[in-house]
């Protein structure tokens, strides 16, 4: 895993979903579930879009719910047909659920456990979501391969350059003084 010290890997994603007009969801995935020894795409189709969210900003769809609300936006969108991009060319940190003080954990879970939580998405999307147990405690699991289906749209006068843009960003070894004198 490469450290990433600048914003540009926001642009990069924006980039990427701007030349489609039914990505209506994007993000990054997190570290913990892209390990660095295995290989992975640069990018999964249709899938769940969690905490690190780019969303275009005219869909019609809206947060609800009290937990989940990004597991649940994704498949309001995936349900009507349109895509979600997760990128695993850049990756976000994050804490894993229930790991640190403060936040849902002291707010909910704390009190109230995991599944109602879970229960939640099973809930509201019963056609693909389930409550399961794992890991000592209730999760939600959804089933998302029946949105594999769903194609990204080219936008109309799009042309993808062929080569490599790595928009000015530059590897550099973090054990070197990189400073110009």
């Amino acid at each position: 895993m490469v450290r990433v010290s600048t914003p540009t890997i926001f642009r990069c994603a924006e980039d990427f979903v701007d030349r489609y007009k039914n990505i209506y969801i994007s993000g990054f995935n997190y570290d913990f579930f892209v390990q660095s020894k295995e290989l992975h795409p640069p990018f999964i189709r249709n899938t769940r879009i969690y905490s690190c969210l780019l969303i275009q900003n005219d869909i019609p769809y809206r947060w609800r719910g009290r937990y989940n609300e990004d597991t649940d936006l994704s498949l309001c969108v995936l349900k009507d047909g349109h895509c979600t991009v997760q990128f695993n060319a850049f990756i976000q940190e994050k804490a894993q659920t229930q790991t640190l003080k403060g936040g849902n954990t002291e707010e909910f879970y704390a009190k109230e456990g995991t599944l109602p939580k879970s229960q939640m998405i099973a809930d509201l999307h019963p056609d693909c979501a389930k409550v399961v147990w794992k890991f000592n405690r209730w999760h939600h699991y959804v089933d998302y391969r029946r949105f594999k289906k769903n194609q990204f749209i080219k936008k109309e006068g799009v042309v993808i350059e062929q080569g490599v843009n790595n928009y000015g960003m530059k590897l550099i070894d973090p054990t070197v003084d990189n400073t110009i004198n």
